[in-house]
């Protein structure tokens, strides 16, 4: 379904985030959790892209296999990086073929060890652009091409630390053709709301969603401080895990409390969607949604 459709039809969106498994014994395994998480009923599901198209066949698998096997609205990052114009022209293609409605157009990291930037386009408001012209193709079955969203930064983004010129470049993005706006995950709601205001200062009248990613482990609240470079963790947050640190059940409770609180706040601000990271486990979303009194997107959209 387009993601103009999907907006039509949700006034609240909830949405997963996928990474494709790296081996067959985690391809099973992924299949048997996506079974928890069909059951929460998303409003759609987004699958990564690695560094540089490093995943490039695993998310073009992923995703026509979850839209097949699971039955769940399916949208492939892809990135610009290290891609010609003619590479972005033949993936776009595959996808259509494949009948994938929707595309995350991001600039991309780049692959480790690489210091120079390897593409036809320079930003992901290039990609936007590529995206939305493929629609004058005639190559995709939905006249409207594909929907796209795009990635914003409310605390920031590393290679960027001018948030005037970043402001800007996210209003290129959605001037360029975006539908959809994904927020980069944030422990602070004050940070996101500030941020959204800004956008609508900045004449950004897209759709925004919201990105959490409930911290489960200390291994993996330091992951994400090298992932996602400028986001901030609240002091009372790291109180909370240094005191649970001992105990990794703890540290998932803690985790999961402060994530649900964020995620009451933001439905409480009008948020038009949340979008979940999930690191493929489905165990930290299912109870959030059970902190929140539901047991499906249904009852979110009400």
């Amino acid at each position: 379904m387009h993601l103009v459709d999907v907006l039509a039809r949700d006034s609240f969106t909830a949405s997963f985030e996928f990474f494709p498994p790296k081996n067959e014994a985690g391809w099973d395994s992924f299949f048997t959790t996506i079974t928890d998480f069909g059951k929460l009923r998303p409003s759609f599901v987004s699958v990564t892209y690695g560094a540089g198209g490093s995943t490039r066949q695993f998310t073009h698998d992923l995703v026509v296999r979850i839209g097949k096997e699971a039955g769940l609205d399916a949208m492939p990052h892809l990135t610009c990086v290290n891609h010609s114009a003619q590479d972005i022209d033949r993936i776009l293609s595959r996808y259509a073929e494949a009948g994938v409605s929707n595309i995350l157009a991001l600039r991309g990291d780049l692959p480790s060890g690489t210091t120079a930037l390897t593409s036809d386009y320079s930003y992901a408001s290039d990609l936007v652009q590529a995206v939305r012209a493929f629609a004058q193709s005639g190559r995709h079955p939905d006249p409207r091409g594909f929907g796209i969203a795009v990635a914003g930064y409310p605390e920031g983004h590393p290679q960027t630390p001018n948030t005037l010129v970043q402001m800007d470049h996210l209003k290129a993005k959605c001037d360029a053709g975006a539908d959809l706006i994904i927020s980069q995950l944030f422990f602070d709601n004050h940070a996101f709301y500030d941020w959204r205001e800004r956008c609508e200062l900045a004449g950004i009248k897209t759709p925004i969603l919201a990105g959490i990613m409930p911290i489960t482990t200390v291994t993996g609240l330091k992951r994400m401080a090298e992932l996602a470079g400028g986001t901030k963790f609240p002091a009372a947050l790291l109180r909370a895990v240094r005191r649970a640190q001992d105990d990794a059940d703890a540290v998932s409770r803690v985790g999961i409390h402060w994530a649900t609180e964020q995620c009451r706040d933001l439905l409480d601000h009008g948020v038009r969607g949340i979008h979940f990271y999930t690191l493929n486990r489905s165990d930290a979303t299912r109870k959030i949604y059970e902190n929140l009194g539901v047991s499906s997107t249904d009852a979110l959209r009400l």
